[in-house]
């Protein structure tokens, strides 16, 4: 097996501290292992795909937008 370095800030490492019986190594392996698959799963649906790279722009602005949207109503539900 290959080893890896990480960078992380004090405020993690003290809390990881705090959970010796937690193999971080096992979860950040975890971790990469699912983004991999979640990346294959990607590639796959992107090969059967008919969207051209300017409709997927197209989808993009239009789910920005629609996020931004929804975000502004949601901050002013809880601000009244």
């Amino acid at each position: 097996m290959v080893n890896v370095t990480i960078s992380i800030t004090e405020e993690t490492r003290r809390k990881m501290k705090e959970h010796p019986e937690v193999r971080w190594s096992n979860v950040i392996r975890a971790m990469i292992e699912r983004k991999l698959q979640d990346f294959a799963v990607a590639e796959e649906l992107a090969q059967k795909s008919c969207l051209t790279e300017k409709d997927a722009e197209m989808l993009s602005e239009k789910t920005a937008k629609n996020f931004a949207r929804h975000a502004k109503r949601l901050l002013n539900e809880s601000n009244s």
